[in-house]
């Protein structure tokens, strides 16, 4: 049997970057449209006011969750000591946001860059893995005190070389403090051999969850077995929201940034409700059972 989540849309499915402009357009359109969350990037600080996404989240009755942005530049491997200390900066300040706002986790691929790969040896990559965690430490002990989970994503192999499937995002995890596991489905629908295989094996781990088509369009029109999808996810134990992060193909860079060279709806508007109707749905009808 499913659980049944709050449903939550990235701003990410209409513009980019999220501004306060936008923010005071989109809270209660998407509040209207029967979204239980909003989920709001950072992706440079100082892009919208916090204090003004709080007030404009309680007007609605939105919930809030929050995702980083690791652009250029923002490194915790291989990366020249100035470069890691600006980004555990970085990542404490975007967990202060995520506490101010009551978000739970602050999820994102909080290791290196997207876009950003690389060869390695077995070696190679194991050194890799313990620089993270040691770089990656001061920003758990944050996230302990300000009471937000990292949730770290683990990317597709084109997007990032060192954590491409769950078991090594686990692997590399495994008793680190205030940390768990970011799933976005259409990463795992690359990745992993069995998806569902791989959503089970996260059992208590899992800090945020964000879906959407296998071609990031809209949820349900795909080829997921949603069902099967849904029960490994309440298996894991994980009854947070489910967040769908899509993008536009009307904003130059953002389309760039996530390869979206056509639009993959109707609208983004299409995309964002259609997509909300569906995951009731599912989650209705296995409830159901």
């Amino acid at each position: 049997m499913s659980t049944v989540h709050p449903i939550g849309v990235n701003t990410w499915v209409w513009t980019s970057p999220l501004d306060d402009a936008a923010l005071r357009e989109l809270v209660p359109a998407i509040a209207s449209s029967g979204f239980d969350v909003i989920e709001l990037p950072v992706e440079n600080l100082g892009d919208w006011d916090p204090d003004e996404a709080a007030r404009l989240l309680a007007d609605h009755g939105l919930g809030a969750s929050l995702v980083l942005v690791m652009s250029e530049g923002r490194e915790l491997v291989r990366a020249e000591e100035a470069t890691i200390a600006a980004t555990q900066d970085y990542l404490r300040r975007c967990l202060d946001i995520a506490a101010s706002l009551g978000a739970p986790a602050l999820s994102g691929p909080a290791y290196a860059s997207v876009g950003r790969t690389w060869r390695m040896s077995e070696r190679e990559r194991a050194a890799c893995v313990r620089e993270w965690r040691d770089n990656v430490g001061p920003v758990l002990e944050h996230a302990a005190d300000v009471g937000v989970l990292l949730g770290v994503e683990p990317l597709n192999r084109y997007e990032t070389s060192l954590f491409n499937t769950v078991d090594q995002t686990l692997r590399a995890m495994d008793g680190l403090p205030a940390c768990g596991i970011a799933l976005d489905v259409y990463h795992q629908n690359i990745e992993e051999r069995d998806v569902a295989s791989a959503v089970r094996s996260a059992h208590g781990r899992i800090a945020h969850v964000q879906v959407c088509a296998n071609d990031r369009g809209t949820p349900g029109r795909d080829h997921f077995d949603w069902p099967e999808l849904l029960a490994a996810i309440a298996d894991a134990d994980y009854t947070g929201p489910l967040c769908i992060e899509s993008f536009t193909a009307h904003n130059n860079s953002i389309a760039t940034a996530a390869s979206i060279w056509r639009p993959l709806a109707t609208s983004q508007d299409a995309l964002a409700v259609d997509g909300l109707a569906f995951l009731k749905e599912v989650m209705s009808q296995h409830e159901s059972r």
